[in-house]
């Protein structure tokens, strides 16, 4: 397991370096600059705001300044908001759309998993068709479409909720729904087919044969090989809903990355942006790493595979 673990935090910190330099080649292959509307009315302001943001020198000495800082977790100042770093806006904004994002995790896990249990419970009955028509529904609606239609029904016409901003437990139903409805739709699907899988193994049938109530057979002998796969996607799932709140956060108003990320771009703020990626970039790669090392320890035939390997 050790020599698993290594193996895939060497392979996340290749995936990060890729990551950063593609986003820094990216970044200076587009044309313009930062600051075309200084130019207009003087071309010595734009140099001197070139040369103090290091725009002015070749590009290999930009991408090693750009890594440097990086390792001492600096990602240098922001040009649209010159009285603010890029650290000081992920410090502001990360924990929102962090908090955002695990709320909508746990309410896709919960109610996915319990949606694919009775639908499994009930097959080919009335709750079995209830829960995947929701599934199909969830999967078929995108969440920026949705956001809208609660918008319009709950907030606008109903008055249930408030539309927008962030401030309080209320302000969160709307974006979470929005959120939650897709990975909640494709965990649900998952847990069914698994489940009905699982329920059909000779130690299920052994354990009814004992007299064992049912929901002890569910929670204890049968659920925790019918996650498995739902733990498999989870790593997806996580990157999915992290960076689909930028758009949700645009259509509530929530004062999240997102906010900063999208007004970087019209502002071509090039340290917003490329912090903004690798920042997000660096966070999910480690979820996906923890999710690989959690399921190398539910599932020990990951560590016989390692073994035989060797």
């Amino acid at each position: 397991m050790l020599r698993y673990t290594l193996k895939r935090l060497l392979v996340m910190l290749i995936t990060l370096w890729i990551i950063i330099t593609l986003t820094f080649v990216l970044m200076v292959s587009i044309p313009g600059s930062p600051f075309n509307s200084e130019q207009s009315s003087n071309e010595t302001v734009q140099a001197n705001l070139e040369k103090h943001y290091n725009l002015d020198k070749p590009y290999v000495v930009q991408y090693l300044l750009y890594i440097k800082s990086l390792a001492t977790f600096d990602f240098g100042p922001s040009i649209s908001q010159p009285n603010q770093t890029v650290n000081d806006l992920l410090g502001r904004g990360f924990p929102i759309s962090f908090e955002l994002g695990i709320v909508t995790i746990i309410v896709a896990v919960i109610s996915g998993i319990i949606l694919g249990i009775l639908a499994a419970l009930r097959h080919n009955g009335i709750i079995d068709y209830i829960a995947m028509g929701i599934a199909v529904l969830g999967i078929s609606i995108p969440n920026f479409i949705l956001a809208t239609l609660l918008i319009q029904k709950l907030a606008v016409d109903w008055e249930l909720l408030p539309v927008a901003t962030w401030a309080g437990p209320e302000y969160m139903v709307l974006p979470v729904i929005a959120l939650a409805t897709g990975p909640m739709a494709i965990i649900a699907r998952l847990t069914r087919s698994t489940m009905l899988d699982v329920l059909t193994q000779d130690y299920i049938k052994m354990a009814r044969a004992k007299g064992l109530s049912p929901w002890k057979i569910i929670f204890k002998h049968a659920l925790r090989n019918a996650l498995m796969p739902v733990v498999t996607i989870m790593g997806t799932l996580l990157a999915g809903i992290l960076t689909g709140t930028f758009v949700i956060e645009k259509i509530f108003a929530i004062p999240g990355m997102g906010k900063y990320f999208v007004e970087s771009i019209n502002h071509r703020d090039y340290p917003v942006i490329m912090g903004t990626t690798v920042f997000y970039s660096a966070f999910l790669i480690i979820m996906l790493f923890l999710v690989d090392i959690v399921y190398g320890l539910l599932d020990p035939r990951i560590k016989v595979h390692q073994k035989d390997g060797e």
